[in-house]
């Protein structure tokens, strides 16, 4: 068996296309863009590059970036401040706090602090909550969840009635898209690092998730044959033969995995483009919300 690759670079792309054609035909009309305010706090690289491949994305389909970069030390009180400001700056569509925050700060604070339906990135307790309530909807769904549903359904995953493990129970991905799955009728396992006989579970799965940061943890012998199996993971390994001297990897290891899978995401190409293509969404999202 070889899975079938799902292609979350040439799914993104579409979306983008939809989203850069909707704000050429804003802009021709005499209307705003969109604006994307983005604050990020301290230099830690892989935050660095994050919101900078955001940027790019924004400009990329008309977008207006309003870039926010504070030194580490800024305080509780200020980010407080520059929170409000922006909420209620009517040019701000969206605002995006970039995590992680440095320590000294109160990360679920300054989340909360945001404004509901500025909260293109998903992370207002009060979103989060509203995903776990049956009956009720998000405003905004967490970007990396949100894509890799938008993934399963593009590719026909079968999800109700799924068995469906997701190992990591992070807030960012693990935690929001286990509800997601189970607000679709699948039933669903969270794994994570005190997990028993971790294999046992993960070879029932028709959907396996893995976001726990481990490079190529998920190996053949843990998947069930035809599962479709999606990786977050983004790790960077030793690589001699590569001029930057490494490569990224997933938290599956990819080329076993695929002869044993249905379907699979690759590192890179797979979720990563969907996370940004989604904020994207979000962040027009945000902009019908204002104009009502």
């Amino acid at each position: 068996m070889t899975a079938t690759i799902i292609d979350g670079k040439s799914l993104s792309q579409s979306i983008r296309d939809d989203i850069k054609k909707q704000i050429a035909d804003r802009v021709a009309r005499g209307l705003n863009p969109p604006g994307l305010a983005t604050i990020l706090v301290g230099d830690d690289p892989a935050s660095q590059t994050y919101v900078r491949n955001k940027h790019r994305a924004c400009d990329d389909v008309g977008i207006r970036n309003i870039s926010h970069e504070l030194p580490e030390d800024t305080s509780q009180e200020e980010l407080d401040a520059l929170i409000k400001k922006l909420n209620d700056d009517p040019e701000v569509t969206g605002i995006l706090l970039q995590l992680p925050l440095p320590k000294h700060l109160d990360e679920e604070s300054l989340l909360a602090a945001i404004k509901l339906t500025k909260d293109v990135d998903g992370f207002n307790p009060i979103n989060i909550g509203r995903i776990a309530l049956r009956g009720l909807a998000p405003v905004f769904v967490p970007c990396t969840p949100a894509g890799i549903m938008k993934m399963l359904k593009e590719y026909q995953a079968p999800i109700q009635g799924a068995n469906a493990v997701v190992i990591g129970r992070s807030n960012i991905v693990g935690m929001p898209v286990s509800l997601l799955l189970t607000k679709e009728n699948a039933t669903v396992t969270i794994c994570h690092s005190k997990t028993r006989d971790l294999t046992s579970i993960t070879r029932n799965a028709d959907i396996l998730i893995a976001a726990i940061g481990k490079p190529e943890f998920v190996s053949a012998d843990m998947v069930k044959p035809g599962a479709y199996v999606i990786d977050v993971g983004i790790n960077s390994v030793d690589d001699p033969s590569r001029k930057s001297g490494y490569r990224l990897v997933g938290d599956v290891a990819f080329d076993e995995v695929a002869k044993v899978a249905g379907a699979i995401t690759p590192v890179p190409g797979g979720v990563g483009p969907m996370t940004i293509a989604m904020l994207l969404k979000n962040t027009m999202r945000a902009l019908e919300l204002a104009e009502k």
